[in-house]
């Protein structure tokens, strides 16, 4: 990391896990454990969580996100939420285009766009997904892969409102499969998704931008993939629902 460049985070996705009591006594017990960290520290939750965490992480260092956000401001979109919504319940920021948003609910490159601006636009923070699958790996294409989504992802976003948003690098291969990308394969995307933006918005931005890795990070690996210039944090599934393992993530980021 270079944190003489750009900010430090490691952001946790809880999934579709935690009920509310939980939540509150996990954001509690992670707020005590990373009450030192020197770098940015975010719990993303499911969307009944987020009032109760955002209560139990008042007045720590962890912010609260969300784990998804619709582009329409209100209307028949049955089962979602707008922006307005997770601001007034405590969220700051938001997960937009997870890799298990985009293989299990339908969301393109297209789409994510829409939800990243009306995100912006509302005063969210955005963490912004993208990577390529295993047969893209395979294949030979991921610079191919990755150029593309950060372009297409990005389509329309000011360089002033791009200072609000994190890119999240993870192969969909190693998501929730006990794979890891090697430090040198992640140091790599990280390193062709911050071209991509230098070409689309300048050094100066791209040298200012946050990108994480978030394929499997744990307790394990962490140090060693934070290690490398372009990897700036880490989006953690399951070991975010486990404090202690949390913490030892948050620590590796010193």
């Amino acid at each position: 990391m270079n944190k003489a460049k750009r900010a430090a985070i490691i952001a946790g996705n809880w999934k579709m896990n935690m009920t509310p009591s939980a939540a509150k006594e996990a954001v509690a017990k992670t707020a005590e454990l990373v009450k030192d960290a020197d770098c940015g520290v975010v719990l993303c939750v499911p969307f009944v969580d987020i009032a109760v965490a955002a209560e139990a992480a008042k007045g720590t260092n962890v912010k609260i996100g969300a784990q998804n956000v619709h582009f329409k401001e209100s209307g028949a979109y049955t089962g979602e939420c707008s922006a307005a919504m997770l601001l007034e319940v405590g969220a700051e920021y938001v997960i937009i285009g997870h890799s298990e948003r985009r293989q299990y609910f339908g969301e393109t490159d297209e789409t994510v766009n829409l939800r990243t601006k009306a995100a912006l636009a509302a005063g969210l923070k955005v963490i912004l997904c993208l990577g390529e699958v295993l047969e893209e790996r395979q294949a030979g294409i991921t610079a191919e892969i990755v150029s593309m989504q950060t372009k297409l992802d990005l389509a329309g976003i000011s360089a002033e409102d791009l200072k609000n948003v994190i890119i999240a690098y993870e192969p969909v291969w190693a998501i929730g499969t006990g794979l890891t990308a090697t430090p040198e394969q992640a140091e790599e995307v990280c390193a062709i998704i911050r071209s991509v933006v230098a070409g689309l918005y300048g050094q100066a931005a791209a040298d200012a931008m946050t990108i994480q890795y978030g394929g499997s990070m744990n307790d394990g690996n962490a140090k060693e993939l934070l290690s490398k210039e372009n990897v700036d944090g880490g989006l953690i599934g399951g070991a975010s629902l486990v404090p202690e393992k949390f913490a030892v993530i948050v620590s590796a980021a010193r």
